[in-house]
């Protein structure tokens, strides 16, 4: 289950993968200005996101995936971590510039719970991330709803 109890002074931990330094550096300037309190950690491809999570002792409460990514792109991270049972409490959140049908399709099927399109405006990222934290966890069990897997604003 992909759910959050909010724990006094707990952080909720957002992991993103994302080859973009600068939609990075957007991303975490945009969690700043919300009003929850997060942990951030990014990753600049793939690679380094799956290395992390099979190494790494801390899972993230929601994973921004980036599908264009060098090495190993977000499709992939996403197979791999749908098919590790140590990762089934992640929610995963496909954070991308692509709005091709084929794109939301396919991360539907493979598992994602969310698919936001990267917005152009800074105010509609804030809006859209916030939404995601707080309502990611209701996409984890099926039965999904396709028209709900895109996130918008």
């Amino acid at each position: 289950m992909c759910a959050y109890s909010k724990i006094k002074n707990e952080p909720f931990i957002i992991f993103l993968a994302d080859d973009d330094e600068t939609d990075r550096l957007i991303f975490s300037e945009a969690f700043e200005e919300i009003k929850i309190q997060t942990s951030i950690r990014a990753f600049n491809d793939g690679v380094d996101l799956m290395n992390y999570l099979n190494t790494g002792d801390t899972l993230p409460h929601l994973l921004f995936l980036d599908l264009n990514m060098p090495k190993k792109n977000g499709l992939q991270c996403l197979k791999e971590i749908k098919a590790n049972k140590k990762f089934q409490e992640i929610c995963i959140a496909i954070y991308s510039t692509s709005s091709s049908e084929v794109d939301i399709e396919s991360t539907f099927r493979e598992g994602a719970n969310v698919y936001i399109k990267k917005p152009d405006d800074f105010n509609v990222l804030k809006s859209l991330l916030e939404k995601a934290v707080m309502v990611g966890y209701q996409y984890q069990h099926p039965p999904f709803n396709k028209e709900n897997f895109l996130l918008r604003i």
